[in-house]
């Protein structure tokens, strides 16, 4: 019997669930949740009952219990400022979760059903490199506004499992290197990864940073307040304007790059500028993160979902390449991420923090 390490990862209308031994995944699935089911539900935490059980009916159908299972991988949500690594799911995490202290985001039901699976199993549940993971230097916290203090929130997750691999190809460790990371998906996370740690980072949801193809990213301060006091607009109403309708899809109508292009190559000049304008933007923030390592880059990483256009990077790299190397990799490593995160604990290569 293989020893393994089934992972849960919840998105927003999805729940992307695998099983892992320590050299390969032996099955994989993305469990959809219809829409209409979610929106009954306020809070994501209240989606709970619902996710667990057809989760936990795929993973006996596929036949987990023929396997040894070792620990559980939960995918982590947003919490208080942390160290990198893999932590254990305590009462304290799973209260501040349950509650949504930090956030009402799908990430929260990651340790939440890995701690009920795991008690089940009768072994421990963990998460790995969470959204919050946070090495800001001093900095990088100070917005201009007293009262406002940048947030360190990005795809930290995918950021260090590619840094990890690239780093290695370079006959470097993620801890002897620096990146620059792009993290390019339905949000845009572009870090300044030193020496493996996140010294800085835009807020890919609602912090600044380039416009995404539904995120809003940074804009004219003037005319945001002008738009938020204009009466057109709850307070509910901006929130989800700037982070779900905004961006490409509120440009011209479509946040799917394979679309866009199609636009493109019709001929269509709207969506060849938002197009060209997200990539300046995303190009002017790599410039910005190679500012705040000086200079000392290693690689520039390009990585996520929209990595796979190969108009958005070479629009990109007509910008960048002066600035490092530039290593393009397509898609994400999240379930193999926190696979190898857990398996690092139980082999005792990594010892497993504590939430507090």
């Amino acid at each position: 019997m293989a020893e393994v390490v089934p992972v849960i990862n919840p998105g927003s209308t999805s729940t992307k669930i695998a099983v892992w031994t320590r050299n390969e995944m032996l099955y994989e699935e993305n469990i959809r949740h219809p829409q209409d089911e979610l929106s009954r539900f306020d809070k994501v935490t209240e989606q709970y009952e619902l996710r667990i059980s057809q989760i936990r009916k795929a993973f006996d159908d596929f036949g987990v219990a023929n396997h040894t299972v070792v620990a559980v991988a939960g995918r982590g949500a947003p919490l208080k400022p942390l160290e990198g690594g893999s932590y254990s799911i305590n009462q304290a995490m799973l209260d501040d979760l349950n509650s949504c202290k930090y956030a009402n985001h799908a990430s929260n039901l990651g340790a939440i059903i890995a701690s009920q699976l795991a008690n089940e199993y009768g072994v421990k549940a963990y998460i790995v490199d969470p959204i919050t993971i946070d090495n800001f230097i001093p900095e990088a916290r100070i917005s201009g506004v007293p009262e406002i203090v940048r947030k360190c929130r990005s795809h930290a997750l995918n950021i260090k499992a590619n840094a990890r691999e690239v780093a290695k190809s370079i006959c470097k460790t993620i801890e002897t290197a620096n990146f620059i990371v792009v993290h390019m998906g339905g949000g845009i996370s572009v870090c300044a990864l030193r020496r493996g740690m996140v010294i800085d980072v835009n807020d890919a949801l609602l912090g600044m940073g380039p416009f995404s193809p539904d995120r809003a990213g940074a804009v004219p301060i003037g005319a945001l307040v002008e738009l938020c006091y204009s009466g057109k607009f709850t307070r509910k109403e901006m929130i989800t304007k700037l982070s779900k309708q905004s961006g490409l899809i509120a440009y011209i109508g479509t946040s799917d790059l394979i679309e866009v292009e199609k636009m493109i190559s019709d001929g269509d000049q709207k969506a060849k500028e938002t197009f060209k304008a997200m990539a300046y933007q995303i190009a002017k923030e790599i410039g910005s993160m190679s500012a705040s390592l000086k200079g000392k880059v290693d690689g520039i990483i390009l990585t996520g979902g929209m990595a796979n256009s190969r108009m958005l990077l070479d629009e990109i790299g007509q910008y960048i390449e002066h600035l490092g190397q530039i290593f393009e990799r397509p898609g994400e490593l999240e379930m193999k991420a926190l696979a190898e995160g857990v398996f690092r604990v139980v082999d005792g290569k990594e010892a497993p923090k504590e939430y507090v």
